[in-house]
């Protein structure tokens, strides 16, 4: 059997939202190391069609994979993870493949009481359906309400995170999901761009409404795949490497927003897919 313990976790997203599955796995998972993809010429996937968004993701994963051995691949983007993951799995059966919406459902039912849950999602995710599908698997009571907020992308990406214009935003997607009575009790954030959103967020749903993403349970999955499949690295510090396939600037100074520290510019390479 070939020990590929010391291979690293190939992640990518279609730009830099995909950093805070990267903080998460860090965090969790500090011994690893990992090779993070930002397909930034491409993004955002949320507003592409399916057969365009399993493209985009088979290159970006192939980029991966052919830059070296990776021992499992996690795609840090809800709409990848909702369109292509079938693909991916059929392009790479020997590599795990850890995609976001079955993390991100779990956490959802995990916080709610009521089983009423709001998903924020990219136009393509909430089309696809796959967070409802996921939810309904682990709780088929539950009522669930979805909501495509494709402005919050371009918010995060220009680190637009809060103030008046920010949650006037806010306001005009979901404000009226919790004006009634009967609101829901747990928010679901299905975009790994939207959790820089989260402070805004918080203050038009109130306090009494759970804010959850996929990150820490994505990053809890990525953990028992390794320990189950004998892949967890023995050291205590792993490495990680920056690619880009477009604006690296600006890559460094937003994926810093997500990753929660600094990134300089010259640790990310500019790559072509």
């Amino acid at each position: 059997m070939v020990d590929n313990t010391d291979n690293p976790i190939g992640i990518f997203d279609s730009g830099v939202g995909g950093m805070t599955v990267l903080r998460a796995l860090l965090e969790r998972l500090p011994g690893e190391s990992y090779r993070f993809l930002g397909d930034t010429a491409r993004l955002p996937y949320g507003t592409k069609g399916a057969s365009t968004i399993i493209e985009y993701t088979l290159k970006a994963a192939g980029k991966l994979v052919d830059m070296g051995p990776v021992k499992m691949l996690v795609v840090a983007c809800n709409t990848a993870s909702s369109v292509a993951l079938p693909a991916l799995r059929n392009r790479f059966p020997h590599i795990p493949v850890v995609g976001v919406i079955k993390p991100g459902a779990r956490a959802a039912v995990q916080a709610s009481s009521s089983g009423h849950i709001v998903v924020l999602a990219t136009e393509a995710t909430v089309r696809g359906g796959a967070y409802v599908d996921a939810i309904h698997a682990l709780k088929p009571e539950a009522r669930i309400q979805s909501r495509a907020c494709t402005l919050f992308v371009s918010l995060a990406e220009e680190g637009w995170l809060e103030g008046d214009v920010v949650e006037g935003v806010v306001r005009r997607y979901i404000g009226e999901l919790f004006a009634c009575e009967d609101k829901p009790d747990t928010l679901l954030l299905g975009c790994t761009h939207f959790p820089l959103l989260q402070k805004a967020i918080a203050n038009v749903v109130g306090p009494d409404v759970a804010i959850v993403d996929s990150a820490r349970t994505t990053a809890e999955a990525v953990a028992e795949i390794l320990k189950t499949q004998g892949m967890a690295a023995q050291g205590e510090k792993g490495s990680v490497r920056f690619m880009a396939t477009d604006n690296v600037r600006r890559f460094a100074a937003t994926g810093g927003l997500f990753l929660g520290r600094k990134l300089d510019e010259k640790d990310v390479e500019l790559v072509d897919i």
